[in-house]
């Protein structure tokens, strides 16, 4: 992943103030971060970089589709991809005991003798949380024609023998449902 140039940000050379940068991002893009669970990732980053003495301001934007797997019938989906995640990059002395000490996420330490900005992992780690962590179909379209008909049955079918089986130390709990 070192040789990732096209993710590096030659901070140094900047003028103070705001500079944008876009990167596109396919399967490949997580070729090297293993497996995923989401497939044919197509998404546009739009980085905001404010460079100011001493700190950066980093602002991504994530927008682009992703096919996930529906949790609940086992459908292919095309899920949207959208959200926003900042940063607050700190230049110091001892960036590594900082990274360590440091308990929002949200700031990170680079040494003052850096002059590149590796944005490579963010930008996966920003992608991978744009995925919803529920993947169903929706509301409107659970048990339509595009859901997985078996799988819905089967479900179906081992809930009712969940209630069937329903442990018999609890049975007297009922008749205090509608008491309040």
């Amino acid at each position: 992943m070192n040789n990732r140039r096209e993710f590096e940000i030659a901070f140094v050379g900047l003028r103070p103030g705001v500079h944008e940068f876009e990167y596109s991002i396919d399967d490949k893009f997580f070729a090297a971060y293993g497996e995923q669970d989401f497939t044919n990732c197509s998404a546009k980053i739009k980085l905001l970089l404010d460079k100011k003495n001493g700190f950066l301001q980093l602002k991504f934007d994530i927008d682009g589709f992703a096919d996930v797997v529906c949790d609940r019938c086992s459908n292919p989906l095309k899920k949207q991809l959208w959200e926003e995640f900042n940063i607050i990059v700190k230049m110091v002395e001892e960036p590594e005991t900082m990274n360590l000490t440091e308990e929002d996420p949200d700031i990170y330490y680079i040494s003052r003798g850096e002059s590149h900005l590796k944005v490579a992992d963010w930008i996966y780690e920003f992608v991978s949380l744009s995925v919803p962590l529920q993947k169903m179909c929706d509301e409107k379209e659970m048990g339509g024609p595009q859901c997985n008909v078996e799988v819905l049955e089967k479900l179906r079918q081992m809930e009712e023998e969940v209630n069937k089986q329903a442990n018999p130390m609890w049975k007297g709990l009922d008749k205090f449902k509608g008491l309040k």
